[in-house]
């Protein structure tokens, strides 16, 4: 199969979607890989390094889409990209369509078939190609804190860790998944009190268990959110609904009995977001205030370390994306798990949570490949 690898577009995001050690085991599996000019720089990849594994180098991004039978990306198609899609194509990226209306309606129209990262499974029931940048962000969303904490950024002027005698940042946890157990984590080994808040009593049981105590654990309601929120110095919204649209559950109205100048780091925004408040931004303009409070939330967290990220990313795609070249969309057909990435297949969407959050049709996939 042609494969091609398009540079990222979307702003600072410096991560690639085949490492130059994955195109060498794609050309080994018998495969043709075409990568544009400079799309691993952000990881320190040359064109040269490219071609040592034995890619081809293209001039544009033209020419990538023009010339191959799968796209590999990262982030989800921009506009000038969703265009230059077409119908038996595979696109195989990060997709979170469930807040993007523009996006599905152009991928609808290009009538490709979109796979998506975010919604392939494993075998145990976890989402394997979400886990790797879900522990990247966890653990960026505190060094995010950490800075927004700063009197100099608009925060509290708070040190997360505090110092002897000085009590340090009070930092809650919504969600005790990948990102919240690895933003806990690093938030404990700098010395803040942290808390975790989760629906699931087996996941607080676990959670209490691998921190030893070093953390409390609390059952998601009304008044447990509200309580932690009101006295939180940090928030982390770590909250996931694969697929969907992530549930707001921090209201506007509760913001004016926060913390003054306490931070919001929004993990859940490529999901729309947890927090009423929130609207994505960049690593360019990572942070704002809303009623005294400020808020991060950056929609490409793991682009600002594109090095761990894409070698993390690459070690998880590698076997799915491999599958795909060699059988194309047979493979989706035959494996379970791909078939679970799948949002859209010639003009259909076909995963139920995306068509519901965006009021669109949904079409089984034995439908749409009918």
């Amino acid at each position: 199969m042609k494969v091609g690898v398009p540079k990222e577009i979307k702003v600072h995001e410096y991560r690639v979607g085949l490492t130059p050690g994955a195109v060498r085991e794609y050309v080994a599996a018998g495969h043709s890989v075409m990568i544009e000019t400079n799309a691993g720089a952000g990881i320190g990849a040359t064109d040269d390094d490219y071609r040592n594994a034995g890619g081809t180098i293209l001039t544009s991004a033209a020419e990538v889409f023009a010339s191959s039978e799968m796209i590999v990306k990262v982030k989800e198609p921009q506009p000038s990209e969703w265009c230059q899609l077409r119908e038996n194509q595979i696109l195989f990226t990060y997709l979170h369509l469930a807040p993007d209306l523009d996006q599905a309606k152009g991928l609808l129209k290009s009538g490709c078939t979109a796979i998506a990262y975010e919604t392939v499974t494993d075998a145990h029931g976890g989402l394997p190609l979400l886990a790797p940048m879900s522990e990247v962000a966890g653990r960026l969303a505190i060094e995010a804190a950490g800075s927004a904490l700063k009197r100099s950024a608009g925060g509290r002027g708070l040190l997360i860790g505090g110092v002897p005698g000085v009590q340090p940042a009070r930092i809650v946890v919504i969600g005790g998944g990948v990102v919240g157990t690895h933003a806990a984590r690093m938030a404990v080994g700098l010395g803040a009190e942290v808390t975790i808040i989760d629906r699931s009593i087996l996941r607080l049981r676990e959670l209490d268990e691998l921190f030893e105590g070093r953390v409390r654990t609390r059952f998601s309601t009304l008044d447990s959110v509200e309580e932690e929120v009101f006295a939180a110095d940090v928030v982390i919204g770590a909250v996931l609904v694969p697929g969907a649209s992530a549930p707001k559950l921090v209201r506007r109205s509760i913001l004016s009995s926060m913390r003054k100048r306490a931070v919001l780091v929004d993990v859940a925004i490529d999901q729309g977001g947890c927090f009423e408040t929130s609207h994505p931004t960049t690593h360019a303009e990572p942070t704002y205030e809303v009623d005294g409070i400020i808020h991060y939330c950056v929609a490409n967290m793991p682009g600002a370390v594109p090095l761990t990220s894409s070698q993390a990313l690459n070690n998880a795609t590698l076997p799915f994306g491999l599958a795909l070249a060699n059988k194309g969309f047979s493979a989706v057909l035959e494996n379970p798990h791909l078939r679970a990435g799948l949002n859209v297949h010639r003009g259909r969407l076909t995963y139920k949570a995306v068509a519901e959050s965006l009021g669109l049709p949904f079409s089984p996939i034995e439908q749409a490949a009918a």
